[in-house]
């Protein structure tokens, strides 16, 4: 059905993602808060992904990245079968010229049907029967770094304009609070949906570790202007020895072949793998709800802009009533702190944080479902980015 412009409409809505070839918890929970969030508004929700044209298949078992999606293929459908939207998806493979999934012989037909397209991240490219779509949305989940790679690389700013609504989740872009770089596009502030019926409150003595899940370097730092924009490991490198001088537990689940596994053990850091901790949605939705709490940085490029990034996994916490302590990135400008969720900009304000969390553990995990509820919502976060995504259009 087309839009037909009035605000209640229930939409056929593609979106665009990171499954098949990224068979991992906490990158699928990222997709299905969306999907579920829709499809519980009373959207036609379908996922849509591309193989693209390089080996992008991740596979776990065989720890390798090829143009093989057999594993994916196989998670992805067992993930949509468990959440009920186990016919509402597709992949297309650029190596075989072949759609997989059980919407494959339909694709042409649901696309032409489709009233809005929202493209998470930008990591599928947009064929010619996703062009057709009327409304294309692209939500930037890397800001900072999206941007600065748009001012520096053509073929990425070809691929953005080839959207009709831009939305991020640096929620000061395009303000006086933030220095994110300019790329002339027109970005509006979104937050990331967490589907809270998912994500139940589990109760806690709290006791256990400070946990996160986190990739050391996502890829090389970026430069602009002559700034540099780095990753986590320069975030975390004055919170090392927190171990120490707190005297509480932390744990990270750490991905990537760079990470300095010894250094941080021998700093009393406890390491888990990630492949074990995240390579099922359920298992770490577990590792989550069995935590103390999140204690967290963000890439140095998220902080040095005071962008105010919020990650959707710390949201994911905070709806498990999981206190978080985490480093600001300009996110009290528009969320409250100080209850449930505890910003730090230095290690002493870590420690206080910590120590504050410690002496009222059951407030603050009150709290934190509180905020969850009240900000990260699905149900009332994603009819306002659809009602902006599909303003002025007939």
């Amino acid at each position: 059905m087309k839009n037909t412009g009035r605000k209640s409409d229930r939409l056929r809505i593609i979106m665009l993602g990171y499954m098949v070839r990224g068979p991992l918890g906490g990158m699928t929970w990222a997709n299905l808060h969306y999907l579920m969030g829709l499809h519980s508004l009373g959207h036609q929700v379908y996922f849509l992904e591309d193989s693209d044209s390089y080996a992008s298949c991740y596979d776990p078992e065989r720890n390798v990245m090829d143009i093989d999606p057999s594993y994916g293929l196989k998670y992805a459908g067992a993930v949509l079968e468990r959440v009920g939207l186990g016919d509402r998806w597709a992949y297309y493979d650029e190596h075989t010229s072949q759609w997989f999934g059980p919407c494959a012989e339909r694709i042409d037909h649901i696309c032409a049907q489709a009233d809005l397209l929202l493209n998470r991240a930008g990591v599928n490219p947009l064929r010619p029967w996703l062009a057709q779509i009327p409304v294309r949305a692209l939500i930037d989940v890397d800001p900072v770094f999206t941007q600065i790679r748009h001012l520096k690389y053509a073929a990425s700013m070809t691929y953005a304009r080839q959207h009709t609504a831009f939305f991020s989740l640096a929620e000061n872009i395009g303000s006086s609070r933030s220095t994110i770089p300019d790329d002339g596009l027109p970005w509006q502030p979104t937050r990331h949906p967490i589907f809270l019926d998912a994500w139940p409150v589990t109760p806690s003595a709290g006791k256990g570790s400070w946990t996160t899940v986190m990739q050391w370097k996502s890829y090389p730092a970026e430069s602009y202007g002559g700034v540099s924009y780095g990753m986590k490991s320069e975030s975390l490198t004055p919170y090392l020895n927190i171990p120490e001088h707190s005297g509480e537990t932390f744990e990270l689940v750490i991905a990537g072949a760079n990470s300095p596994r010894r250094m941080l053990t021998e700093r009393g850091w406890l390491i888990k793998s990630s492949r074990e901790m995240s390579g099922d949605p359920w298992v770490y939705r577990r590792y989550i709800q069995g935590s103390k709490g999140e204690f967290s940085v963000a890439k140095q490029g998220y902080v040095t802009t005071r962008s105010g990034w919020f990650s959707e996994r710390t949201a994911a916490y905070l709806a498990s009533g999981r206190p978080v302590v985490t480093q600001e990135a300009g996110f009290s400008d528009v969320l409250p702190v100080g209850a449930g969720l505890l910003a730090f900009t230095s290690l002493d304000e870590a420690l206080a944080a910590l120590a504050e969390v410690q002496a009222h553990y059951a407030r603050h995990c009150r709290a934190a479902r509180a905020l969850a509820q009240e900000y990260f919502d699905a149900r009332k976060i994603l009819p306002g980015l659809i009602e902006k995504a599909m303003q002025g259009i007939e």
